[in-house]
């Protein structure tokens, strides 16, 4: 055989393998992704809305809905409990962490005494930093 056909054979193989990799280890182009904060985002475009992501976006929602309120009341926001919402306590905390965030006395009590199991931490400025679930 020539050279030429080595080095096609030699392509195609890579393609093949990078296409192997890509689709079938690779998993699903169109699904939803946990991002660095815990925040489902979407990868592609999936084709549902599982019952998590949904209500875990509704819990979102109405944590920056809770925020808002408060803003707009002039809370001066610190390492606080905002309250709790769908099933989630909501705090306040420093970025980057600082003691004072995991006081108990700056901590949610529905989170603290076990009434809730998951958590939406915002920053000073309304951003979500993390969410426990």
């Amino acid at each position: 055989m020539k050279k030429i056909h080595y080095i096609i054979i030699v392509i195609v193989i890579l393609i093949i393998a990078w296409l192997f990799v890509r689709f079938v280890i690779g998993g699903p182009e169109d699904s939803w992704i946990k991002d660095d904060r815990g925040v489902w985002v979407k990868h592609g475009n999936p084709s549902y809305l599982p019952d998590n992501v949904a209500s875990q976006q509704e819990a979102i929602n109405s944590t920056l809905a809770l925020y808002q309120q408060n803003k707009d009341q002039g809370m001066n926001f610190s390492s606080q409990c905002l309250g709790s919402v769908n099933g989630y306590a909501v705090d306040i905390v420093h970025v980057p962490r600082i003691s004072n965030d995991n006081l108990l006395e700056n901590q949610c009590e529905d989170f603290v005494k076990g009434n809730v199991n998951k958590f939406i931490e915002l920053d000073a400025n309304g951003s979500i930093v993390k969410i426990g679930e």
